[in-house]
């Protein structure tokens, strides 16, 4: 229909003409009505929907973008006439983006690296460059451009760079309004933004207002969102010194320290707010800053934690911060609390209960535009009701003039009257109100609750919601223009049959009926006028056909420009005040009365002051008790406000453990904030409270010794085990409770019980039902919650760590049988997604069935039947696949016949897109951090084999590739082990004799499709589970046990434990203590480990409670382990307890025997205790295991069955599990006594600070380095008496390292052959090398593929770098500025001939000189054999010299005319280069290396000559 963007100089004129006929098309179909007593109506008729209308502030110029088409439309004249924009290839356009602060500016994106931007309201437009794609990250999508407040031309742009399906965010930016190409910022970007994001936010600092950026930044292309910093920088992240040091630094959000975790960042207003999240919890912790460098955690009451996509940020005011936050348990039912902070926005109190939310996190809660103090709110009114699921919502509309304080009903006389709002959006733009003062409007009801949207009618209000008049009947949609001299609405209707418009011009009091023209019908969809409300012109939108089958679109223009030619002069204007009594005389508002200047709602005027905002006028008043409201941590009861919670105590105060001592705090009372007010009450005025009252900051001295508390259980028949969940809490948590739900198992399940503070007290937990609980189970992800289990289909639950308890109901019931599905599986980010696995049975079928829930249990819908089982693989971490994935493995056909092979299945985005086939005849799968890994049966007459398949994207899986001569006939077995380092560690079974089972690791490269081999003959038991170990919290440290006696077909098997310090690369044994215990030698010696003599540990196969591991996270380097010095691994009962504090390198034995050990405090605390022994006391070290000291916890013999503690290992209470014969009994080891100081880091001076940098060791890496880096982490200082109040997993500095063989790994299409070189793959080809240039239309140059690329996770810089070795070629187009980079011009030539010529002329002259001296001789007392002036040496040296040189510069001559002549040749060929925009053409991506591809200016890689290719030669052969 519409002609589209052509290319080359046919572009101009195909514009032209095409121009020309669509004005005469727009001419014929725009239908026009004009009457003097009713406004211009004009009608333009559009295939597709149109999107958003854009006013260009201050104008009558606007712009939309069709949807489908993505055609960019343009009016001047308020929308009565409609062209397409000039200059655009409208078929490219993606996304039409205004810009915020400037007026004249617009930006149209494409899916390429071009764009197109106008600075003139659309009249003309022009390309930029953004060197980036625009981000297609959910977190980013519709966001990437960031606007700086004050200085238009700075721009930011959240852009993406791509190989294949692996995409890493970055951010460019513009200080020039792209008049520039973009420059780059920084990678790794989880979103940027400028500190002068709102015209109020400052940071007091005029040259940091004028350049300062924040960045959410990740560490690495696959980390989790608890792992994002948030950084700043003053120049751009750029490097400040010549060592090249980007300049950023993390604020310290935690009042002395960073935070990791940072998911979003909001500025309201004046405040600048960082939300933060942290493993094993759903609760979130904001910070607010009011200048980028002073930060505050946001404190909330005590029962409204804020918990990740549960709050709200509100429109807010200059002087306070407002939240809603969902507080109902139940998910399909969402309501909420509205919390108002302080003036600094660091401590929030209640507003109102109960509001009224949906399931996207929209809350009925809109200010009235302008009015201080003023807005309505949506409450349930039969929320007791609701949160017990026995009745739908309620919903009634309140209104508050104070700001919050006291809220009353909206009423026509005494009937009641409820609106629709935000959750039930129909409209664009506010939902009540605009800029013209005092005028409200809505949709709603009479009666006692909200009733549905069809049976609404419209309400006016002038007043600013204190009285209301019924307006018109049924639903409509409605505007306001001419400052509110104008009410426009138009009746809401689903159906095309809709062909008037109603308008008021005294404030709704009287109503006119203006015609649509063109006797058409339409079903409207929205109706919008410029920002300020000002204008005379109205623009609505509409269908052709019904709402759900529309037929094509209007858009349609409504001008009153004709109704009254008169302009409002003073006499028709009065002052009207936001708040008056009964009687009309003006109240106070916030400590102010306020009052606008606005037109008498009689009048015979407009106003006709376009594009103005109205401005009030204030008076200040005398403070009241309306100005007052109750303070934080305090609640209104009875017209006082009394604590509802601790009074915090003021720095320094209550320090002595005297409940007596006073202090002076709140009053309970708070000027409200933002309140002007002057004199008058006092209500806020301090009080004096006692210590008792209060939770100080700081607690007493400790009391420098351990204690203990011993809980008996009652346990039914004979005791067996206890069942125990940690419910632990994360670094974002603002509770302190170590919550633990336990169960003694005795002949049966017995009662549930549950502790919240680490074992001191329990509590019996009833639950509502009858249904006895067969098996509880944590979500892995968020710790706060647990599920319970019965029989039936009734599930319960905790959300809050136990303290309340909820259920649903499954479609079916779980199946507890060996074998089948976990019941519940969990959605790593979204904590509420869940799916069942259920058993059916129809006519004696039975089968597994999946299911999904969105809103935790409240809904089902059923996933697929005959399942194996389904789950989650979408995640925040893994960009290359929807966060919303899932993926199944099921039966091909719904039947138990034995033909019935299984499929691996996925869904995108479940129910929207059902299940596709991705790999048949699949016999398993399996998850390891971002790869998928498919084991898949090969049928052949001789049985059944397995093939591995691995995929990342959860659509595509490509086979794996074994190393050379590594083959195993009928292999039936894979196991995936754990991995942190970006590569799947594969067991792959090789022998499979039952008594003697054991197989080899193999590693694969960063796809998962490459393997080399790691190690072999690695022990595993009868289920095929592997001796392999990591140590938690370190890169590439691993232990395994291997068959030493692999050949020997008959004897048990010896094995032999060996550790590897560069993730499997090489592997080591363990080195032996010298001494044991008591001081003695052991029976063989050696300093490093060797076959005859080292440390033999037993492993992960031998291991009672699986869940039991050697090392902790939280303690970096510490690893225990169980066994004993010689040259094989002994038997279990004879092995003694051995521990390293310097990741292996050294080990000590510890104990004789076997003990059971515990983390505590980040490994400040390590406690052993015997098992299964009868035994009084427990050892603990506090100097990581140098000594040891007893500790009595009984007076008599028990059996200690485990030790634990929370699993970060942070805590300091410790519980042992015991019995004592058929008693069960848990005792509760508190160390927290024994210190009362908090670790303190003092950066500056290493001496003071308690804590001193620790690197581990990877010595058969260069320089120490794994991974391109060495990591430095924080440990406590073995001398000092403090405690970890801070995570210190993470490493504190990173230091890069060149480049080695072991940071690159085969390309695309590309394997190692047998000498470690990376060769194509027979019958596949490379990436298309000259794509580089496609993509780039600037790119001068592009590189043949060399078959290397650098691993996702090095950061190695300079050095070996085998994927920059290839030569180079011009891009078509480009061939004379290759020549100019490359070349030799004629000059360059003339003095490469002639200055060799020179200097072997004069080097010859100089041998000819010399030559009597006879090199390398020292000779005394001789004589010269030869004359060196005889005419036979001397003129042949000086020629042999020339001509040495003149073949020297020969090669540089010839090359360069040979390149002369290809280039001459190359641009004859490719005379008949691209289009205008042939740049836009080509889908795939520039080269793509890692984290560190833009680091140093985002310039291609240096050229490396050809003769040094001898790098990939002889000493690149080293084992990966």
């Amino acid at each position: 229909m519409r002609a589209r963007g052509a290319s080359g100089t046919m572009a101009s004129a195909w514009s032209a003409w095409s121009a020309l006929v669509l004005l005469a098309t727009l001419l014929w179909t725009a239908s026009t009505v004009h009457a003097a007593d009713g406004p211009d109506i004009r009608v333009n008729t559009f295939e597709n929907s149109p999107g958003t209308l854009n006013y260009f502030k201050g104008s009558d110029v606007v712009l939309f973008q069709e949807y489908y088409e993505g055609t960019i439309w343009r009016s001047t004249n308020g929308g009565a006439n409609w062209t397409m924009a000039d200059g655009i290839e409208h078929d490219k356009a993606v996304a039409l983006v205004m810009h915020e602060y400037d007026d004249k500016r617009a930006y149209v994106l494409t899916g390429g690296r071009y764009h197109w931007k106008t600075d003139d309201r659309g009249e003309t437009w022009k390309t930029f460059f953004t060197d980036a794609y625009a981000s297609t990250s959910p977190e980013l999508r519709g966001r990437w451009l960031t606007f700086h407040a004050t200085d238009p031309d700075k721009i930011l742009f959240a852009g993406m760079e791509c190989e294949g399906f692996l995409c890493e965010d970055l951010t460019m930016y513009t200080t020039d309004g792209f008049d520039t190409d973009a420059s780059f910022l920084r990678s790794l970007t989880q979103g940027c933004w400028w500190a002068k994001r709102t015209p109020l936010f400052t940071t007091g600092q005029e040259d940091l207002d004028s350049q300062r950026i924040l960045c959410v930044v990740r560490p690495d292309l696959f980390s989790f969102r608890d792992e994002n910093r948030l950084v700043i920088s003053d120049n751009y992240f750029s490097a400040e010194t010549k060592d090249g040091v980007i300049q950023e630094y993390e604020p310290n959000l935690n009042s002395d320290s960073p935070v990791q975790g940072i998911v979003s960042i909001v500025e309201v207003k004046k405040y600048l707010l960082a939300a933060a999240q942290s493993r094993n919890t759903a609760e979130m912790a904001l910070y607010v800053s009011g200048d980028t460098v002073h930060w505050h955690r946001a404190i909330f009451p005590h029962d409204h934690p804020i918990f990740e996509s549960s709050y709200t940020v509100l429109e807010s005011t200059n002087y306070s911060i407002q939240i809603d936050v969902k507080t109902s348990r139940r998910m399909s039912q969402p309501m909420g609390t509205l919390l108002t902070s302080n003036s600094n926005g660091t401590y929030f109190t209640r507003n109102a209960e109960h509001t009224n939310r949906n399931f996207d996190n929209f809350v009925d809660f809109e200010k009235v535009t302008n009015i201080q103090g003023v807005f309505l709110v949506n409450q349930v009114d039969n929320w007791k009701d609701v949160q017990e699921g026995e009745d739908e919502k309620k919903v009634v509309t309140m209104i508050t003039f104070d700001d919050g304080r006291t809220f009353e009903s909206i009423t026509t006389g005494d009937e009641k009257v409820h609106l629709h709002s935000v959750t039930e959006l129909n409209n664009v733009g506010h939902v009540f109100s605009s800029p013209a003062p005092g005028l409200v409007m809505g949709t709603g009801n009479h009666g006692d609750y909200l009733r549905a949207y069809s049976e609404s009618n419209v309400f006016v209000s002038d007043d600013a919601g204190r009285t209301w008049v019924e307006a018109l009947k049924g639903p409509h949609k409605y505007e306001f223009g001419d400052q509110g001299s104008i009410l426009l609405a138009v009746r809401d209707s689903e159906k095309a049959d809709v062909k008037e418009i109603r308008y008021s011009l005294d404030h709704g009091k009287n109503w006119e009926t203006a015609e649509l023209p063109g006797d058409i019908s339409i079903s409207p969809w929205t109706l919008t006028t410029e920002q300020e409300s000002s204008s005379l012109k109205f623009l609505l939108t509409a269908r052709k056909g019904s709402r759900t089958a529309p037929t094509g679109y209007y858009v349609i223009s409504i001008d009153f420009e004709g109704l009254h030619e008169d302009k409002c002069n003073d006499d028709d204007k009065e002052y009207w005040y936001a708040r008056v009594d009964d009687d009309g005389t003006a109240k106070c508002v916030m400590g102010h009365k306020q009052k606008y200047l606005r037109r008498k709602k009689e009048a015979k005027c407009f106003m006709k002051e376009e594009f103005k905002d109205p401005l009030p006028e204030s008076e200040p008043c005398e403070c009241s008790d309306a100005d007052f409201e109750c303070d934080f941590n305090f609640v209104r009861q009875d017209g006082e406000c009394v604590p509802a919670g601790p009074i915090i105590a003021p720095e320094g105060a209550c320090k002595e453990d005297n409940p007596d001592e006073t202090f002076m705090g709140s009053s309970g009372w708070r000027l409200i904030p933002g309140n002007e007010c002057k004199e008058g009450v006092q209500k806020d005025k301090q009080k004096e409270w006692k210590c008792s009252d209060a939770k100080g900051p700081s607690t007493g001295p400790g009391s420098d010794k351990i204690e203990h508390v011993q809980w008996p259980f009652e346990v039914e028949g004979n005791f067996r085990f206890f069942q125990k969940h940690y419910l632990e809490r994360g670094d974002s948590s603002s509770g302190n409770d170590e919550t633990i739900i336990a169960r003694a198992i005795g002949t049966d399940a017995g009662d549930i019980f549950i502790t919240h503070d680490h074992g001191k007290n329990w509590t019996k937990r009833n639950f509502p039902g009858s249904e006895p609980i067969v098996r509880i189970i944590t979500h892995p992800y968020v710790k706060d919650m647990a599920f319970f289990l019965t029989r039936t289909t009734k599930v319960y639950y905790t959300i809050d760590h136990g303290k309340h308890i909820d259920w649903f109901e499954t479609k079916d019931k779980p199946d507890f049988e060996l074998g089948a599905p976990p019941s519940l599986m969990f959605h790593p980010d979204r904590k509420d997604w869940l799916i069942w696995h259920g058993k059916e049975c129809r006519d004696g079928d039975c089968f597994w069935k999946a299911s999904i829930s969105l809103d935790r249990g409240d809904n089902w819908e059923t996933v697929r039947r005959y399942v194996r089982r389904c789950q989650f693989t979408g995640s925040s971490a893994y960009k290359f696949r929807n966060d919303t994935q899932i993926v199944c493995l099921a039966k091909t056909r719904e039947d138990n016949d034995d033909n019935n092979p299984l499929q691996l299945l996925y869904s995108d985005d479940f129910p929207r897109y059902k299940l596709s086939v991705a790999v048949d005849d699949v016999l398993d799968y399996a998850t390891m951090a971002e790869f998928i890994v498919v084991a898949a049966e090969n049928k052949t007459d001789d049985g059944s084999t397995l093939s591995a398949l691995a995929g990342l994207n959860g659509r595509d899986y490509a086979p794996a590739h074994f190393p050379y001569n590594f083959e195993v006939p009928h292999t039936r077995e894979y196991t995936v082990l754990e991995s942190s380092t970006h590569a799947i560690n594969l067991f792959v079974e090789t022998s499979e004799e039952e008594t003697r089972r054991f197989g080899t690791i193999l590693k694969s490269n960063s796809n998962g499709t490459s393997y080399v081999l790691s190690v072999g003959n690695v022990n595993c038991d009868e289920n095929f589970f592997a001796d392999f170990e990591k140590m938690l919290g370190l890169e590439g440290v691993a232990l395994v046990n291997t068959v030493e006696n692999s050949d020997s077909g008959s004897e048990p098997k010896r094995l032999q434990t060996k550790i590897s310090h560069n993730d499997g690369a090489n592997w080591g044994f363990l080195p032996p203590p010298e001494r044991d215990l008591d001081g003695n030698k052991f029976s063989c010696d050696s300093e490093y480990g060797d076959e005859a003599c080292a440390l033999h540990i037993h492993g992960y196969t031998e291991r009672v409670d699986r869940g039991k591991t050697y090392s902790s996270e939280s303690a970096i380097g510490i690893m225990f382990g169980i066994g004993n010095v010689g040259p094989i691994l002994g038997d279990a009962k004879d092995a003694d307890t051995f521990m390293t504090a310097d990741a292996g390198f050294s080990w000590k034995m510890v104990k004789k025997g076997s003990w059971t050990w515990s983390f505590g405090d980040q490994g400040s605390i390590l406690v052993l205790a015997q098992r299964n022994t009868k035994s009084k006391s427990i050892s603990y070290s506090l100097d990581y295991g140098n000594t040891w000291e007893d500790y009595t916890f009984s007076e008599t013999g028990v059996t200690i069955t485990d030790i634990t503690t929370l699993r970060s290992g942070s805590s300091r209470n410790f519980i042992l599990w015991g019995h004592d014969g058929n008693k069960a009994f848990t005792v509760n080891v508190d160390f927290s006594g024994l210190v009362s100081e908090p670790c303190k880091n003092d950066e500056k001076d290493g001496e003071k600070s308690d804590y001193e940098l620790w690197s581990p060791h990877h010595p058969l890496q260069p320089e120490d380095c794994l991974f391109g880096h060495k990591n430095y982490y924080l440990r406590k200082k073995k001398d000092r008496k403090c405690y970890n109040d801070r995570s210190l997993r993470s490493p504190v500095s990173v230091d890069n390292c060149k480049c080695v063989r072991q940071d690159f790994e085969c390309d695309y299409n590309f394997e190692m052959d047998k000498h470690g070189q990376c060769k194509l793959v027979d019958g596949l080809q490379p990436l298309d090398p000259e794509q580089v240039c496609r993509d780039n239309p600037d790119e001068s140059e592009y590189y043949e593929p060399s078959g290397f690329r650098r691993i996702p996770l090095t950061t190695c810089k300079g050095g070996f770098e085998p994927d920059k070795v290839p030569t180079s070629h011009p891009c078509p187009g480009h061939e004379d500025e290759f020549e100019r980079k490359h070349g030799a011009s004629g000059v360059a030539i003339f003095f490469a001939v002639v200055i060799p010529i020179c200097f072997a002329s004069l080097a010859g002259w100089w041998v000819y000189r010399n030559w009597q001296s006879k090199f390398g001789q020292i000779r005394l007392g001789e004589q010269n054999g030869l004359d060196s002036d005889a005419p036979w040496i001397k003129y042949p040296v000086v020629a042999v010299s020339a001509v040495v040189a003149v073949v020297g510069a020969l090669p540089l001559l010839l090359g360069s005319l040979w390149r002369s002549a290809s280039s001459a040749f190359d641009r004859v060929r490719n005379r008949d280069g691209g289009g205008r925009y042939s740049w836009l053409q080509g889908s795939s991506q520039r080269r793509f290396t890692t984290r560190d591809s833009f680091a140093r200016g985002r310039g291609d890689y240096a050229i490396v000559d050809e003769d040094e290719g001898e790098l990939l030669g002889d000493d690149s052969d080293e084992e990966v």
